[in-house]
Order: C-alpha cells, then sequence, then structure tokens
C-alpha cells in the first residue's frame, strides 16, 4: 500500500499551487488528502504517514488563524511518529516560533544570511547544491536551516547554509523543487531556468527517504 500525504492548504501562504506541485511530484508513489485551517476530525490523521505543509505568497504572521485549530494534534502526530515535510513556508513553520518540531535548530531568512548571494526575497533560480549536484532552484523568501542540533543535510546554498535536510522524521526544504512549468512562465527572466521536472524527482526521493526514517 502506498503512504498517505495529508496536505495542509491555506491559500495564499501555503498555496494551492504549491500543493498541486507536491501532488504532480508524488503522485507516482504516494496518496492524498486534503485539510485546511478547519479543525480536523479526531481521527483525521489515523490513516496517514505523512503530513506536508507547501509554501506560497505571504509571510508567517497568518500562522496564528492558520494552525490554531490544528497545531496541538499535528505536534502529536509527529510525536506519536508521524513524518512532517515542509518546504519554503511550511519548512519555516517546523522552526521555533511555530509547530516547534526542531531540537536546537531553527528556520530563518536566507535573505539575512551572512554570506547569503540574494537579498532580495522576490522569485528567482537561485544557485543550490542538492547531493553533490549543482542546480537552479525556484527560490521565493525561503528559509535556511541553521543551528547546533542534529541535522541530515541534502541540498545547501551558495554560503553553505543549509537549504534542505532532515532532523529525525522532520524534512524541510527552503526552495521550490515542486515548481511548475507556469511558474517559470509568469516571469520572462524565469523561463530559461525551467527544470523540465528534474527537480520533481529530487523531491519525489526526499519525500521517499523522510519515510525510511
Amino acid at each position: 500500500m502506498r503512504p498517505r500525504v495529508a496536505i495542509f492548504i491555506h491559500q495564499p501562504r501555503c498555496s494551492v499551487q504549491s500543493g498541486n506541485g507536491i501532488i504532480h511530484s508524488l503522485e507516482r508513489d504516494f496518496n492524498f488528502k486534503i485539510f485546511t485551517h478547519h479543525k480536523v476530525e479526531k481521527n483525521f490523521f489515523d490513516d496517514v504517514d505523512m503530513i506536508a505543509v507547501p509554501g506560497g505568497l505571504g509571510d508567517a504572521n497568518v500562522y496564528k488563524h492558520a494552525m490554531r485549530e490544528n497545531q496541538a494534534r499535528i505536534r502529536d502526530f509527529v510525536d506519536s511518529g508521524g513524518r512532517y515535510l515542509g518546504i519554503c513556508m511550511g519548512a519555516y513553520w517546523a522552526g521555533t516560533h511555530y509547530l516547534d518540531l526542531l531540537t536546537s535548530l531553527d528556520t530563518v531568512q536566507y535573505i539575512k544570511r551572512p554570506h547569503t548571494d540574494t537579498r532580495r526575497p522576490h522569485a528567482k533560480a537561485l544557485d543550490v547544491t542538492w547531493q553533490g549536484q549543482a542546480e537552479k532552484m525556484f527560490f521565493y523568501d525561503g528559509c535556511a536551516i541553521t543551528g547546533r542540533g542534529q541535522l541530515d543535510v541534502t541540498a545547501t546554498y551558495a554560503n553553505g547554509d543549509t537549504m534542505a535536510g532532515y532532523q529525525g522524521r522532520i524534512g524541510m526544504i527552503g526552495c521550490h523543487p515542486e515548481s511548475e512549468l507556469h511558474w517559470y512562465d509568469s516571469y520572462d527572466y524565469m523561463r530559461p531556468h525551467w527544470h523540465q521536472g528534474r527537480h520533481h524527482d529530487l523531491l519525489n526521493c526526499f519525500a521517499k527517504d523522510l519515510m525510511l526514517r
């Protein structure tokens, strides 16, 4: 039986577009269900193997409204052995000021980090290294993962900060490997950087590796 992922959608911060990208990246190996800011039923996560929280437009200030009804159940799910996959905003929300799922780590704005190669949050194809391979990955004010806690690194930014990695059953990605062609078509300067679906394969492998944890 294929693992089941519960995807949180809260347009536009945890957007339909990012959620769709996650589904398209993982659909050959995973099944899905959707939840929103409304309170889920007590047994909603009983048949779920992983919660995925996507990225989108906006800032983290929406967290209290978006997660008020379900944050305790998400924490209980992870504490009971479930996996959490956060992309961009979802990765931020794994951090100290939000779901607080991490130990001695935090998620912070990459654009404010020392020696960052960008100080502007707008969409761009950012240089990253994913498992030793150079990539240009869709970035929109994504996070870096910092701190002294245990961290299995999958990808780094140009300054060496962690862009993607795992702490136990928590998987975080600061950029957008789930990005789809129409994202690039929205910006003339981004069109040459369309990844031809290769980044979807990277995300699929990342999620499958998370399932083994």
